[in-house]
């Protein structure tokens, strides 16, 4: 039990308080004389109750062990052995008892024993093995210390794990031990345990060897009482354990550095980006200074004619990284610089063998180099000692070299580093030997979309245009985008633009056999919801399969020009959507700006959907303002991640209007070169709001603001196709018309009309022919028709499409739907040679229907 002394402070529970002796003395009789306090708490008999008592009452024994315990006294005068005694609960306590026999000066004898509860005392005889057993056979070393932070006790593990000689060490402290500064070091931590009682646990430290490690442990040391007699010492030797630890984090960082060239590389198509991912990647996680050389072919996406490269070959840094820059890396590491090795070189052993090749010292860099190369002396200058070229192959072929080195005080390159390099370098030649052949794929899809593109713009009249196609960026495969500019009889126009869903050689090949079906329709002239619709029906023929339905949108515009002395007005525009985005048209502005908003166009179905839908096209015509601008254009334009498409139309409605509007000078750099969609710098003709080449280039200019590529280079991820007309009436020289009540005289009037204008024009040559054919088909209206007839002459400039010289077109209109039919005329037939005539005598005629009625028209050549 423990004792509170005057002071208030605690003292030791003494280890007979603790183990509870109880103390009993038997007369001659076995009659109890003495019976201690410490017995009565251990059995609950009070010395009142059991003085004068016979001590066998209490003991539950047999009449055999009660005469054997007697015959021990007398024979030995001793005894010794376990009992059962009766506590005053009724319940039984095993203690175990000794006793003497002893006689007084009177030679009475009388029996003197002491009991001890069987329970604490195995209890205590326990702890003391175990503690002579660990101290004995434990492999950690043990050591405990005194207040005094002096050794009281320590085992033989302790001396071999802090390397000291078997000396006697009790009583001295750890300075006999250890080195002055970590003697100190220990000191103070012991201190430290010994006042605050908090443990330091497992604190690691170098063995005197310096061959391992060892873990320390410290505790303060007190009894049950709380008094505090010293602090303990574990030593335990994880030389073992942080050698795996260390095998394991490398292991870690290892897998951490692939998990990172991966997300790195993640989808990355371009050769140049990925070489510059790579290294980035490496540096400076695994090296201080990396660079990725690759021979041209991979870089341009060509072939490699051989799986090995020869000697002499160039390699070309195309991605490098550096832990330090400056001028000194610059010479080592710069971006396109052609390297040619030497067979007996690092590099070339590398590249002939397929075998990483090492070096770990200065000396070792300078045998494997050639003498002289500004490349070595460069890199011993950045004082780098380990060298490592790793070749990049992929599908059995040789791509170039992975180059890595480590400078300064950083550790030279081992064997695992080699094998990390080599799986490195494997991953990253199949990233780049995929970019290579996709790059080479994508060239032959944009050179197969560019052909199919129009190749000749032609200049109708009364229009300006200007046009860019830009394929996506680096990356993304090639899409079926395209538009197109198709010259009409009679100085009209119509308009094209589209977007065959989907990329890739499949897109670009519907592509162009769509436009191909759309000029084919065009030359019917049909109305554009006709038009359309007619085109929809071949989407089956043009599909790739049952399971690859082909689906396209598409926007056709047909321009109708007036003479300039029509007023404001210059012409109509009639439009037709297949789910396309709606064009925009940018109007001139009395203080000189331009206002830029979409057309109202009914969205309609996209081609290819199916013949039920084909209805819901609707017509749409637009009044045109002389110097109008017409912007068609693709949704690569206006779509940006995480924005709704009318944002982006919004704000190129913004680019295109302002005070100085379609004259906004491009980013300089920027203007169309007419190859691709790259552009180059060049003077523009302004035109007013039809400054459209202007126009151009700063929607083009905002594509490379959106991708953010930060070179220059455009970046999108979809192509792109904009066309802009800047709409004009006919020059009054070209063109002329006139309107004719049905009567007696309509006929003579359009003659004399005709006549008349062909003489202005001075084109005297062609008024037999232009009147004999105007008065056939004016005669043939006037016939069926029952309301005004329309005749129209424009003078062509000849500069349209697959049209050679120039031509007259003139055009007889009334609002009869049903079109003239040419016939085989017989003798018992007199109807129908009108048509004939005109079909004989005409370049070329034709009937287009329209919401009014038909227009017949019919070509003559000027030249």
């Amino acid at each position: 039990m423990s004792t509170e002394p005057a002071g208030g402070a605690r003292r030791a529970t003494p280890l007979l308080d603790t183990l509870r002796i109880g103390i009993v003395m038997l007369d001659g009789r076995g009659d109890v004389l003495v019976w201690s306090p410490a017995v009565q708490e251990i059995l609950g008999w009070s010395a009142e109750e059991t003085i004068g008592r016979p001590i066998e009452e209490l003991i539950v024994s047999g009449a055999e062990e009660r005469r054997a315990r007697a015959e021990a006294l007398r024979r030995t005068h001793g005894w010794r052995g376990n009992l059962r005694i009766r506590h005053r609960d009724g319940s039984l306590v095993e203690v175990e008892g000794r006793g003497s026999l002893l006689r007084d000066t009177e030679h009475h004898p009388f029996v003197l024993a002491n009991i001890v509860e069987t329970s604490r005392l195995r209890t205590v005889e326990h702890d003391l093995a175990a503690l002579d057993a660990l101290f004995a056979s434990s492999p950690l070393g043990i050591a405990l210390f005194d207040t005094e932070r002096r050794l009281v006790r320590y085992n033989d593990a302790l001396l071999r794990l802090v390397d000291a000689a078997d000396t006697d060490l009790v009583g001295r402290t750890v300075e006999a031990l250890l080195p002055a500064a970590m003697a100190e070091e220990v000191m103070q931590i012991q201190t430290g345990v010994l006042e605050t009682g908090r443990s330091v646990v497992d604190v690691v430290t170098p063995s005197l060897d310096g061959g391992g490690a060892r873990s320390v442990s410290y505790a303060r040391l007190s009894d049950r009482g709380g008094e505090v007699f010293g602090v303990s010492c574990t030593v335990m030797d994880v030389t073992e354990r942080l050698e795996a630890l260390d095998k394991a984090e490398a292991a870690r960082g290892r897998l951490a550095l692939l998990d990172h060239l991966g997300v790195a590389l993640g989808d990355r198509l371009d050769v140049r980006a990925i070489s510059q991912a790579v290294t980035g990647a490496l540096v400076p996680r695994f090296a201080d200074y990396a660079g990725v050389l690759l021979r041209g072919e991979v870089a341009a996406g060509g072939e490699l004619p051989e799986p090995v490269i020869p000697v002499g070959t160039p390699l070309h840094m195309l991605g490098f990284a550096a832990r330090h820059g400056g001028e000194r890396v610059e010479r080592l590491l710069r971006l396109g610089s052609e390297i040619v090795y030497a067979r007996d070189s690092l590099l070339g052993r590398a590249l002939d063998s397929g075998e990483p090749q090492l070096a770990t010292s200065p000396e070792e860099i300078l045998r494997a180099t050639r003498t002289g190369d500004p490349t070595t002396d460069a890199t011993l200058e950045l004082d780098v000692h380990s060298l490592m070229a790793v070749p990049l192959r992929a599908r059995g072929t040789g791509l170039g070299l992975l180059v890595v080195s480590r400078a300064e005080n950083r550790e030279s390159f081992v064997d695992d580093d080699r094998a990390l390099a080599v799986e490195l370098a494997d991953r990253s030649a199949t990233f780049l030997d995929n970019a290579r052949l996709y790059a080479r794929e994508r060239e032959g899809a944009l050179m197969l979309q560019r052909s199919l593109l129009p190749q000749h713009i032609p200049e109708p009249p009364g229009v300006v245009l200007a046009y860019r196609y830009v394929p996506g960026s680096s990356g993304t495969e090639v899409g079926g985008d395209w538009f197109d500019v198709i010259p009409l009889p009679g100085g009209r126009v119509a308009f094209v633009v589209g977007d065959v869903m989907g990329h890739g050689l499949h897109s670009a090949v519907t592509m162009g056999r769509l436009r191909t079906a759309v000029r084919t329709l065009a030359g019917l002239d049909l109305p554009p919801d006709e038009l359309l619709a007619r085109v929809s029906t071949v989407g089956d023929d043009l599909s790739h399969g049952p399971d690859e339905p082909m689906m396209a949108t598409c926007l056709y515009a047909v321009y109708e020009p007036a003479p300039t002395s029509a007023g404001k007005r210059c012409g109509v525009l009639t439009l037709a959507s297949a789910g396309h985005v709606p064009p925009l048209l940018v109007n001139p502005e009395a203080d000189g700006g331009c206002r830029a908003r979409p057309v109202d166009v009914p969205s309609g179905t996209p081609l290819g959907i199916g013949s039920a839908l084909d209805g819901a096209r609707e017509l749409t015509e637009v009044e045109i303002e002389e110097g109008s601008v017409l912007v068609l254009y693709t949704d690569g334009l206006v779509e940006r991640p995480g924005e709704d498409i009318t944002e982006g139309i919004d704000r190129v409605c913004g680019l295109l209007a302002g005070p100085s509007g379609c004259r906004v000078e491009p980013e300089p750099g920027f203007s169309w070169d007419g190859a691709g969609g790259y552009v180059s710098p060049g003077p523009v003709e302004d035109t007013g709001c039809g400054g459209i080449e202007n126009a151009c280039d700063v929607l083009i200019s905002s594509l490379r603001e959106q991708g953010g590529a930060g070179d220059g280079r455009l970046s999108t991820r979809d192509d792109v196709a904009l066309l802009m007309a800047r709409l004009g009436g006919l020059p009054g020289d070209t063109a002329a018309s006139w309107s004719f009540t049905t009567g007696d005289y309509a006929v003579r009037r359009a003659r004399e009309a005709v006549r008349r204008t062909l003489n202005e024009w001075g084109l005297v040559e062609l008024e037999d022919t232009g009147v004999l054919l105007v008065s056939e088909l004016v005669t043939n209206a006037l016939r069926y028709a029952r309301g005004p007839i329309g005749v129209r002459m424009v003078r062509d400039t000849g500069q349209q499409a697959g049209v050679q010289g120039r031509v007259l077109v003139v055009e007889v209109s009334d609002p009869m739907p049903e079109p003239p039919r040419e016939r085989v005329v017989t003798e018992e037939q007199e109807g129908g040679r009108g048509i004939q005539l005109v079909a004989g005598q005409a370049r070329r005629w034709g009937t287009r229907i329209g919401p009014e009625g038909k227009t017949v028209w019919f070509e003559l050549p000027l030249d």
